[in-house]
């Protein structure tokens, strides 16, 4: 028998203290209720995926159709679904949704449960079906596939009465059945009101909460559909943003008080959207906008599609708090996505792979002042591995995390997400910097949830640090990354005011702008724009962006400008018609008809040439109050005039934007005066944004 010494009894009870720990390892968190189910997780995952809205109100240039439009109507000359998913691919989305039937009762496929339908239409003889050509494309382009049904319709006779649900959910069944996998059922929140209704025309109304009995039509998609999520304002799955601007909180919940919610219901966006901490089901957000004014196609919204940067501000404010980004792009009459939305799609798609470019976190040192056990190190959060997390112990709900970048890093990004089939944890978070040896502040914020981004002025850091201030139980983080995002490189906004002041904005500082006045293509030996100058005369300009550390430029931009409107009176107008000659065509002057014509009459401040004439209408999302016909006077003296033009604006009700009319010759003159002749919809009020003149 082997008598062991103190030391070897202590060696031994290490082993046995190692084995053990070897073989019990510390067992993970316990999941914080509501946490997600499988399908909702790979919902989450898709982050950014598209909304196509066609329909019959690409046809009737409207929003909302009111079930009365003949199907010959709908007549697409050059449908190709394979663009739409091209588009959607290229931008790095990863499915889309279709309008299958919107509130006018329009369906897309050739329901057997109604006339009301593509085969109805002269598209493709009536043999077309707008959902097969879409599956095709998705399975094409690797994308899946969402459809959207309209609960409410306001075509079908027998809307508001029991007989209405059996043939919804027999449509419902037509889509889940006939198109292969759909990863979401989407269901607007909007639910009765007048319409068609096979003709009676009335106003119906219906009890939201009971009406559509969504429980059991929730089984069919179930049933059929297992690994689709659901939309509504309340779920079950995912919820409605509750705006369309795209945005969702900077405090945003994925859990919600689900049972308390239900489609439609009015107090919904303020009390319910941003989600609860003691919310009762994962139902998390997403948020929905159109890359235009409208949800459908309208041709006057050609000039308005969105910025580069009103997309990044979208994107970051929707990924990058805490919920998915749905961007509607409108299908055009030509069955087209349109090439001025593809454009900015594409400009986007390019700025976020510049911002995720490099991932400066990837792989550095990290420590932190708790750790639950091997398992859960703090190297996971930077490891590249979504399913690998950084743990603390159990009641530890406050705790720090420290990337150390070895060398000093330029930064401006900063991005973390919560290991979500935990459930979602913290409630409040900071981020600092090590900055020249020193620790800054970068943020204070709320919640995390699947992913949070944060942007801030660049800093130059060796270290950051991320500290969980308070949580519903232990912290669970799954990735933290690092980036340094160029500057947003895009076309300069040309303004001049009423003063003739032109400025050249960018989105972002640190980009150069480089322009001309006389038409000339710029250069970067052009001049350089530094502040705001003064254009009295004619002159073009053609201006640049310039990011002078990447070398990206913009595409041109040019502009005419004509004399400036310094010295320009409205003789017969109230104070607020500097608005129609302030040159800014956001601005509108309103005018209401009275005994006689409406009428304006300016005094230009002397007398110039006059070669034609310009009018702009209002620029708001919601038109009215067109000129649609005119006659355009001069004189010298505000006394005898003389006809310059009359005639009328083409297409303005459907392309309202500047409307420049040239004289047939030359005339002198020192006052104009614009005669309205004719109104759109015979409204007795003119909107107008802008008059101008030409004198080249």
């Amino acid at each position: 028998m082997t008598i062991l010494s103190g030391k070897g009894k202590k060696f031994v009870g290490f082993i046995l203290t190692v084995l053990v720990s070897c073989s019990t390892p510390v067992a993970p968190p316990e999941p914080v209720q509501p946490v997600p189910t499988q399908q909702q997780v790979a919902w989450q995952e898709m982050e950014f995926y598209g909304f196509l809205h066609f329909n019959m109100n690409t046809f009737t240039n409207q929003e909302w159709g009111y079930g009365d439009k003949s199907p010959e109507l709908f007549n697409p000359t050059a449908l190709d679904a394979r663009q739409w998913a091209k588009v959607a691919k290229e931008a790095g989305m990863k499915g889309l949704i279709i309008t299958a039937k919107h509130h006018d009762g329009f369906c897309l496929w050739p329901s057997e449960y109604t006339e009301y339908s593509v085969k109805n239409s002269v598209w493709r003889d009536g043999k077309g079906d707008v959902l097969k050509d879409l599956a095709e494309a998705c399975k094409e382009y690797g994308l899946k596939m969402g459809v959207y049904l309209s609960p409410w319709d306001r075509n079908h006779k027998d809307y508001g009465k029991p007989e209405y649900i059996t043939y919804f959910r027999n449509q419902l069944r037509e889509l889940l059945t006939n198109y292969g996998d759909i990863f979401e059922v989407w269901f607007d929140g909007a639910n009765g009101g007048d319409g068609y209704y096979g003709g009676a025309k009335e106003e119906r109304r219906v009890d939201k909460r009971s009406y559509y009995d969504w429980d059991n039509t929730i089984k069919i998609i179930r049933e059929l559909q297992p690994n689709a999520v659901i939309f509504s304002d309340g779920g079950p799955d995912v919820r409605w943003v509750g705006n369309e601007h795209g945005y969702a909180y900077p405090t945003t919940w994925s859990p919600l008080l689900r049972d308390e919610v239900y489609g439609g219901m009015p107090e919904y966006s303020k009390q319910y959207s941003p989600g609860q901490e003691n919310g009762t089901h994962w139902v998390p957000a997403e948020a929905d906008v159109s890359i235009r004014p409208g949800w459908y196609y309208h041709q006057s919204e050609d000039n308005k599609v969105r910025s580069l940067n009103e997309l990044l501000e979208i994107y970051y404010k929707s990924i990058g708090q805490n919920s998915n980004f749905l961007l509607n792009f409108p299908v055009d009459r030509r069955g087209l996505v349109h090439e001025n939305d593809v454009k900015q799609l594409e400009k986007l798609t390019k700025q976020l792979k510049l911002d995720f470019a490099e991932d400066l976190a990837l792989n550095k040192a990290a420590s932190a002042t708790n750790v639950r056990g091997d398992a859960y190190a703090a190297s996971n959060v930077n490891d590249g591995n979504k399913d690998t997390y950084w743990a603390t112990g159990d009641g530890q709900i406050t705790a720090s995390i420290t990337l150390d970048l070895k060398d000093p890093t330029e930064i401006n990004r900063f991005l973390v997400q919560e290991y979500i089939p935990f459930g979602q944890r913290v409630k409040a978070f900071s981020l600092e910097a090590e900055v020249d040896g020193n620790w800054k502040t970068i943020d204070n914020q709320t919640t995390i949830g699947y992913k949070r981004i944060m942007r801030f002025d660049k800093v130059v850091a060796t270290k950051v640090r991320l500290n969980i201030i308070d949580a519903k139980a232990c912290p669970v983080i799954s990735n933290i990354s690092l980036y340094n995002a160029p500057v947003i490189v895009d076309v300069p906004v040309v303004n001049r005011d009423k003063s003739g002041m032109v400025s050249l904005n960018t989105p972002e500082e640190g980009v150069e702008v480089y322009y001309t006045l006389d038409g000339d293509k710029p250069t970067l030996q052009s001049m350089k724009y530094t502040n705001a100058f003064e254009v009295s005369q004619p002159a073009t300009i053609k201006a640049f962006a310039y990011d002078p550390i990447t070398k990206r430029q913009s595409e041109l931009v040019a502009k005419d400008l004509d004399i400036s409107k310094k010295h320009w009176k409205i003789l017969n107008a109230s104070d607020e018609s500097v608005k129609a000659i302030d040159d800014n065509p956001n601005s509108n002057w309103t005018l209401e008809k009275g005994m006689g014509n409406i009428q304006v009459v300016l005094d230009l401040g002397k007398e110039e040439t006059l070669t034609g004439f310009s009018y702009t209408p209002t620029q708001s999302r919601w038109v009215s109050g067109l000129i649609t016909h005119y006659r355009f006077y001069t004189s010298k003296d505000n006394k005898k005039w003389a006809l310059a033009s009359k005639g009328e604006f083409s297409n303005i009700v459907n392309n309202p934007l500047e409307q420049q009319i040239d004289f047939n010759k030359s005339v002198r003159g020192r006052y104009i005066k614009l005669v309205v002749d004719k109104l759109m919809d015979d409204s007795n009020k003119a909107v107008i944004a802008e008059i101008g003149i030409t004198t080249k």
